[in-house]
C-alpha cells in the first residue's frame, strides 16, 4: 500500500468518525432539549423521558434541528409555554455545544 493510500484511508477513517461524534451530539444536545424543555413545563420523568425520546426520533428526518423545533412545538402550545424561535434556536445550541463537550469528555 502507498503512502497516498495509507493517508486516503486515514482521511476517511476521520471523516467517518466526525461523522459519528456529530449525529451523537446532535442526539444529545435533542435530549437535553427534551429535558430541559420539560422541567421547564413541568413534566412528569416519564413525561419528560417520553419526550426527550420523541425529540431524538424527530431529528432524524432532516438535517439541522428544524424537525425537532416542530416536534416540540405542539407539546410547548399544549403547556403554554411560549419561547421566541431565536430563544429555541439559542438554547439547542448551547445544548449542541454541552453535548458536544460532553462526549469529548467521555472519549478521553
Amino acid at each position: 500500500m502507498t503512502s497516498f493510500e495509507d493517508r486516503e484511508r486515514a482521511f476517511e477513517n476521520k471523516f467517518a468518525l466526525d461523522e459519528a461524534l456529530m449525529f451523537k451530539a446532535e442526539a444529545r444536545a435533542c435530549k437535553l432539549f427534551g429535558l430541559w424543555l420539560s422541567e421547564q413545563m413541568d413534566m412528569s420523568a416519564e413525561e419528560a423521558g417520553e419526550f426527550a425520546s420523541d425529540l431524538i426520533t424527530a431529528n432524524l428526518e432532516e438535517p439541522g434541528f428544524d424537525d425537532v423545533k416542530r416536534a416540540a412545538a405542539p407539546k410547548m402550545l399544549e403547556k403554554g409555554f411560549a419561547l421566541s424561535e431565536e430563544d429555541v434556536d439559542a438554547k439547542l445550541q448551547e445544548l449542541f455545544v454541552e453535548a458536544q463537550q460532553q462526549i469529548k469528555n467521555e472519549a478521553a
